[in-house]
């Protein structure tokens, strides 16, 4: 079982490396297109990128019906099964269900316009943004199918491709029209990353198993299983994304688009660029636990060995983090922005759970769960959107970043229930000393950096640091 261990160790931190380079390209475009947007258009425009990017995630998340992640599970069982025409045909079905629904999910965008126009800002002066947010609905659904045959398939080194040159070429669009359009410039540049991203999925598309033609009943008898499954999914994910517009419209109706914007770039601080190693990580984990769904050894040491090596890199990267705060804040932003320092230094505190909670939570998709995994994230959205009303109230932006470790704490505890108590799965006692050691860090380097301690949080760093790389090389190597 060690050598099983190690294996397994080194399979994650492959897919690490893999996805690692494509995902600091990814950061890198995102923070020169921040960067730019914060000069040239200011908080107003970070503000207009997150209230039409939830709007187009709302969307595209409540009309795609989950198949992203949900058929990855089929065509990863199809392809254990040796058999090319069934992988093959499981594609064509894919790809059928994501063009029909890329169309309803466009319908649907034009039809509510005026609706998402009135809600988001209060009139009707940007019906036609979502009017033309419509193709990017169409895009992403196009896009969304061919990630999931290259995940299901194991071509992660294609599905990285597309990710690396769609957001290049995402980038290289947005930059003229960023100068030259300024405010107006949000909608085109948001189709141009979109378009981008389908146009490499097309080119790097999976074209090894021969075509199969596969009739439209074949369709729907081939695809219900993880539509089934995907419907549960996007009611789940649709509360999270619709908790996440709920709040957004929230603050911009009562505290005004800057608020708006200051809470977008922290959250995307916080959520989206340290989520960026558990995405790395979760393209190859999802489908590997999933093979292993009903094995009750091979799932406990499988979700262990993910947390060990999950918080053995988090560790000190959320170190470095709040240690580097302010000049992470500068080189994305302006000085406008400090007053988010103390918010995102609480969120990734809460970063650090959201990693165990993640670990857990894969399992419950894995098993094809859709219930559980349907009330375990409706639960997450309400008490998320509740505690940032009320945390935003009672202290303002520091408070949301309050609102996001406490959230990620309760749906911890909500998600280790289903693991211990549902599943009867245990994980590591290492896994839980690795969780409660980076969380310490985290607490550390914060408590040290809001009291002037820069020496002692410099020492703290330095020791995560330390720690992580032996815990990294001692899983490789076992």
């Amino acid at each position: 079982m060690a050598g099983s261990r190690g294996n397994i160790s080194r399979m994650a931190m492959k897919a690490m490396g893999l996805f690692g380079g494509v995902q600091v390209m990814g950061i890198l475009c995102s923070i020169i297109r921040t960067k730019l947007v914060a000069m040239w258009i200011g908080p107003v425009g970070i503000g207009l990128f997150g209230l039409f990017n939830n709007a187009l995630e709302m969307i595209s998340t409540g009309t795609n019906l989950g198949i992203r992640s949900s058929s990855v599970r089929d065509i990863s069982q199809a392809l254990g099964s040796h058999d090319s025409r069934l992988v093959a045909r499981m594609i064509a079905v894919v790809r059928k269900w994501s063009m029909w629904l890329g169309l309803a999910g466009a319908i649907l965008t034009l039809s509510l316009a005026p609706l998402l126009s009135r809600l988001t800002f209060g009139d009707s002066t940007h019906i036609w943004g979502f009017v033309a947010l419509s193709i990017a609905v169409l895009l992403q659904a196009l896009t969304n199918g061919e990630y999931a045959v290259l995940q299901g398939t194991a071509r992660l080194k294609r599905l990285a491709s597309v990710t690396l040159w769609g957001t290049i070429v995402g980038l290289a669009v947005s930059i003229p029209l960023f100068y030259l359009l300024r405010e107006r410039s949000i909608l085109p540049s948001i189709i141009a990353y979109a378009a981008a991203l389908a146009i490499f999925a097309w080119v790097f598309r999976n074209r090894e198993y021969p075509a199969e033609h596969v009739s439209r009943r074949e369709t729907f008898d081939m695809g219900k299983g993880f539509v089934r499954l995907g419907i549960f999914m996007t009611l789940g994910n649709f509360a999270t994304i619709l908790a996440s517009y709920a709040f957004n419209a929230w603050l911009n109706v009562n505290a005004g688009t800057e608020q708006v914007g200051f809470y977008q770039a922290g959250y995307t601080l916080i959520n989206k660029y340290t989520g960026l190693i558990l995405t790395a990580l979760g393209m190859e984990y999802y489908p590997r636990l999933s093979q292993v769904a009903d094995s009750r050894l091979r799932l406990r040491a499988f979700v262990s060995q993910e947390i060990n090596v999950a918080i053995a890199i988090m560790a000190p990267v959320v170190a470095l983090f709040i240690l580097l705060r302010e000049l992470v804040v500068w080189v994305l932003y302006t000085p406008e922005f400090n007053v988010i320092l103390t918010f995102v230094s609480w969120g990734m505190i809460g970063t650090v759970l959201r990693t165990a909670s993640w670990c857990l939570a894969f399992t419950i998709l894995a098993k094809g769960d859709g219930k559980t995994y349907l009330w375990t994230e409706v639960a997450s959205a309400v008490i998320n959107l509740l505690l940032n009303i009320v945390f935003y109230r009672w202290w303002g932006l520091t408070g949301l970043g309050i609102a996001f470790m406490v959230s990620y704490l309760l749906y911890t505890a909500i998600v280790a229930v289903v693991y211990f108590k549902q599943y009867r799965l245990t994980v590591t006692h290492a896994s839980l000393y690795n969780l409660l050691w980076t969380l310490a860090v985290a607490a550390g380097v914060m408590a040290a950096m809001e009291h002037n301690l820069l020496t002692l949080a410099i020492a703290i760093t330095v020791v995560s640091i330390v720690v992580g790389t032996r815990q990294v090389i001692t899983l490789w190597r076992r």
